[in-house]
């Protein structure tokens, strides 16, 4: 006996938050590269980069999170969902290297410091901080691991423009341009550390790993403590996008089961997964005197 059981979740506001955080950083990149040659700040330049890496990332993110939307076709049976996986990777992929590349042009500035503008440091900081906040506020609900990468990534950019104001104002005061250079290393190692451990996530849903709230073990467990199971076996699990996850079973009962048992033990599993953003539920019985079709 086979049971599907779809539940499906409204995509919400992400796609038209991508979009919105998207336009803002692009437009923020811009200004922000003029004015980290105006204020010779490798620590502005390097957020540049940084945000422009980000824009191309905002913008693929934008456009297969929309795509992500559509339901399932005769190509893709599940739907588009795992589009947005795809986005994730890309977008980790992109961020990892702009990072290996920022370290490569920043190290040399820390033995040859130049001057910088403070003054000008100020401005595009206070503005940074602004912007990016409000990109992050517009993400912050984000679930999906698509979503996950660009919002955290971009309270990251904040944190950084925080610390860049930090340093502009101490600059006013004193002549350690070596600051500059060294929060620019700073930055972009605590970037690189966190992408890293997303892209980690993202490749092993891509991989269909295991989702990490769920514990196959402890739910195996409880479905074995159901009146007339018997055993399970070929219990999978595995994500769509980082939010919502399948899981299909086998499941062993007496052999004297009637339907009305085989229905109630199908609604105490529903039961169990109800809380695990579960968007494709497959549940197939066998008799305990049934020989299972698949290969063990």
């Amino acid at each position: 006996m086979h049971d599907h059981s779809q539940h499906h979740k409204h995509p919400g506001s992400t796609q038209s938050n991508l979009k919105t955080a998207f336009f803002l950083n692009l437009t923020f990149t811009i200004l922000e590269i003029f004015g980290g040659i105006w204020t010779n700040s490798m620590a502005i330049v390097s957020d540049a980069f940084h945000d422009f890496a980000d824009s191309l990332v905002l913008g693929f993110s934008w456009h297969l999170e929309k795509y992500a939307q559509k339901g399932s076709d005769q190509r893709y049976s599940y739907g588009y969902k795992r589009f947005s996986l795809l986005s994730a990777l890309v977008s980790g992929m992109v961020l990892i290297t702009g990072s290996i590349i920022i370290l490569y042009k920043v190290i040399p500035r820390i033995f040859h410091p130049e001057p910088t503008n403070a003054q000008g440091m100020m401005i595009f900081a206070i503005a940074g901080v602004l912007i990016n906040g409000l990109a992050v506020l517009r993400l912050r609900n984000g679930k999906t691991l698509n979503a996950r990468v660009v919002s955290w990534h971009l309270l990251e950019d904040v944190f950084g423009w925080i610390a860049i104001l930090i340093v502009s104002i101490i600059l006013r005061f004193t002549d350690l341009y070596i600051l500059d250079p060294i929060l620019s290393c700073l930055f972009t190692i605590y970037v690189l550390f966190h992408v890293i451990g997303i892209f980690r996530k993202t490749l092993g849903a891509c991989l269909m790993a295991i989702p990490e709230n769920i514990d196959p073990k402890l739910l195996e467990a409880k479905i074995l403590k159901l009146d007339k199971v018997i055993s399970t076996h070929h219990t999978h699990l595995w994500s769509l996008d980082g939010e919502q996850h399948v899981i299909s079973t086998h499941i062993v009962v007496d052999s004297a089961s009637t339907k009305d048992e085989l229905i109630r033990i199908k609604q105490s599993v529903y039961g169990m997964v109800k809380e695990l953003d579960c968007e494709h539920i497959t549940i197939e019985f066998e008799y305990a005197d049934e020989r299972c079709g698949l290969s063990h």
